[in-house]
């Protein structure tokens, strides 16, 4: 703050400076104001042009006043504008101006709301699958972590209308807030479904009692971290070997995926209305088709090879990596 105060003082001593000799020259030479402002600026700048006639004593010495004090004052201003740039605040600026379009142009990206614990992994999820995504955050320290991996981001806060449209929250097909409160997840929320009605809102939560409350304000899923973790230590107990299959098919890293979700109108116009059968997944990459969502938000576990393949509708696919790979290379 203190180095624009300083390139603003540089700034306005340069305009007084100009504004002495203009009104020195037009009194001292009777002179206009065009041909004052011309003596000024030549005398200012030292660049060295004749003058508009030959001075006399009285206005030689203005001059050389005049030379003086904007020798001075060039000296302020340029310590001012180094220190200035030094810092690193146009750069900066610049830097973020260049970020903000790149979030603009986005469309169906996934937007953020915290990058703790939680918001991290799933950042790094959509990251690792190649989805575009904007991180809010205010943290410094995690702002600084997400410029050097080259994350997308907008310092704010979640909470602030402003801050979502600024990560084009308009264009954005999901949302995830990961933020430690449960009140400031249920603001965000509220904020976001009402300037995105069809946007995918999933939330973290910590209390049973703020479950309701999320679903009212317009959350699609909640996520309780906490009882998910409890449930999942309990189910190790209970049926490891399930457990540890269950893990093996949901790894982190996009390499190593072993389940893949295919949006019908995505296909090929020409297996629109056919059957899972037509498809032929199974020959073509050696995935097997083990879930299919209908249009209607239902799920039927491991289809009939005669299920209709209807628009709005979703194949879930299972498969190893490689075959995973092969299926995405051929979709």
């Amino acid at each position: 703050m203190l180095k624009k105060t300083k390139l603003y003082i540089s700034i306005s001593l340069l305009l007084i400076v100009m504004s002495i000799g203009v009104l020195g020259y037009m009194l001292i030479s009777n002179d206009t104001f065009i041909n004052s402002l011309y003596m000024t600026i030549i005398t200012m700048t030292t660049v060295g042009f004749g003058e508009v006639h030959p001075l006399n004593n009285t206005e030689k010495i203005f001059t050389i006043f005049l030379i003086l004090i904007s020798i001075v004052v060039y000296g302020y201003a340029v310590s001012a504008l180094t220190e200035y740039l030094a810092n690193g605040k146009i750069l900066q600026r610049l830097k973020y101006k260049k970020v903000q379009q790149k979030i603009d142009n986005l469309k169906n990206h996934t937007v953020v709301c915290g990058y703790g614990r939680n918001g991290k992994q799933a950042t790094i999820k959509l990251k690792n699958f190649k989805m575009p995504c904007v991180v809010i955050e205010k943290d410094k320290e995690l702002i600084e972590e997400l410029e050097r991996d080259n994350i997308l981001f907008i310092e704010g806060d979640a909470t602030d209308d402003e801050a979502l449209q600024k990560a084009s929250i308009q264009n954005a097909k999901s949302l995830i807030t990961a933020l430690p409160s449960d009140a400031d997840n249920l603001f965000v929320v509220l904020s976001a479904r009402q300037l995105s009605k069809d946007l995918t809102i999933i939330s973290r939560a910590s209390n049973e009692s703020s479950y309701k409350k999320l679903l009212i304000a317009g959350a699609t899923n909640i996520i309780m971290p906490d009882k998910i973790g409890g449930m999942h230590m309990a189910s190790l107990v209970v049926t490891p070997d399930l457990v540890e299959f269950v893990d093996r098919l949901t790894l982190l890293d996009d390499e190593s995926a072993n389940l893949e979700e295919i949006s019908i109108n995505d296909l090929p116009s020409k297996y629109l209305n056919k059957t899972i059968l037509d498809l032929d997944l199974r020959k073509k990459t050696g995935c097997n088709v083990i879930g299919f969502k209908t249009a209607d938000n239902e799920y039927i576990i491991n289809p009939e090879a005669e299920t209709i393949l209807k628009q709005n509708s979703n194949l879930i696919v299972l498969g190893r990596p490689n075959q995973i790979q092969k299926l995405r290379q051929i979709l």
